[in-house]
């Protein structure tokens, strides 16, 4: 994909950018460009009050879309710059995009830039005997570093914690009403976003479980033939706590999924364990003493070929505006 305007490449950025993952699906983002600038918002009408009172996983929504936007100019022609919470005096503006000198789409980015439009989450089970060979697991930690984040591998003993603190995040939220409403919410908003029941898998044994997103019975989508036994636990993590951390960490669980979508991976993002905190204090006791984890991905060989259902999209109008 090349595009010979700036102007254009721009836009052309912004409408890519929608197709970035983000907690429940909700969205979160929203694009204004005007002139040589694209701008980056945080939408605080989409944030999840109950599940991100501290709107950090919104931010790393957002910062999944920037790097998507990223990705998309350079396969534009064009070498993004990008200026990061560029105004103190607008929180909510999270980031400026320009497009910088033109270079030509390497056969890399390209890549990339397709794996963008394949990337999906996938919540079956993965492949019960098909590990993902370790050379991979270095190739997605590499693309992390280079966002400024870390991606831990969890090791077999360190799952077993893992599992322990995603079945506390499911017992947490299930007595927490609020929390409960906010998810039967985002399950039965329509066409344009959030959570549908046919693409959340059935109940099934896992070694860890993973949230139904209180459905139940409810969920549409076949968990597949696997099991997850071989599946891997990735967590995105940086050195600090703060909106600009929370900015990379999108940007590196971004990266870190388009490559896996490179190398043929499916993923699922883990939420749950980030939102209560008893279960993320838990997770960061697995990682380095400073290490601040901000979202855990289920990594692994889909267990059926075909795709799941796509998560629902909102339209250009309503989160892109050109000024």
């Amino acid at each position: 994909m090349t595009t010979n305007e700036p102007a254009a490449a721009l836009h052309r950025a912004a409408e890519d950018a929608l197709l970035a993952p983000s907690i429940l699906n909700t969205q979160p983002w929203h694009w204004r460009v005007e002139g040589a600038n694209l701008d980056l918002y945080a939408d605080p009408a989409r944030q999840l009050h109950a599940a991100d009172p501290h709107w950090g996983l919104m931010v790393v929504s957002c910062g999944a879309a920037l790097h998507h936007a990223r990705v998309s100019l350079r396969a534009g022609g064009y070498e993004p710059v990008v200026h990061r919470r560029p105004d103190p005096h607008q929180p909510w503006l999270l980031a400026r995009i320009q497009a910088g000198r033109a270079c030509p789409p390497s056969p890399a980015s390209l890549r990339t830039y397709q794996s963008l439009r394949l990337r999906h989450t996938d919540r079956r089970a993965f492949a019960t005997d098909v590990r993902v060979p370790a050379a991979v697991i270095a190739g997605l930690r590499s693309a992390a570093e280079a966002e400024h984040a870390h991606l831990y591998q969890l090791a077999p003993q360190a799952v077993e914690y893992l599992r322990y603190a995603a079945q506390g995040a499911r017992t947490a939220g299930a007595r927490d009403k609020v929390h409960t409403a906010e998810l039967r919410d985002w399950t039965s908003r329509g066409a344009d976003d959030g959570v549908p029941p046919e693409t959340v898998a059935k109940p099934a044994a896992r070694p860890v479980p993973t949230r139904d997103f209180g459905l139940g019975s409810e969920a549409a989508l076949d968990p597949g033939p696997g099991d997850d036994r071989a599946a891997e636990y990735l967590v995105v993590a940086t050195a600090g706590d703060d909106p600009t951390d929370w900015l990379h960490a999108g940007e590196a669980t971004s990266a870190v999924w388009l490559a896996a979508t490179v190398e043929g991976l499916a993923i699922s993002p883990m939420s749950d364990v980030i939102e209560v905190p008893g279960a993320r204090t838990l997770l960061r006791s697995l990682l380095h003493p400073t290490a601040q984890p901000q979202l855990v991905l289920r990594a692994g060989v889909a267990g059926d070929a075909d795709p799941p259902p796509q998560s629902p999209r909102r339209p250009a109008s309503e989160a892109i505006d050109v000024t």
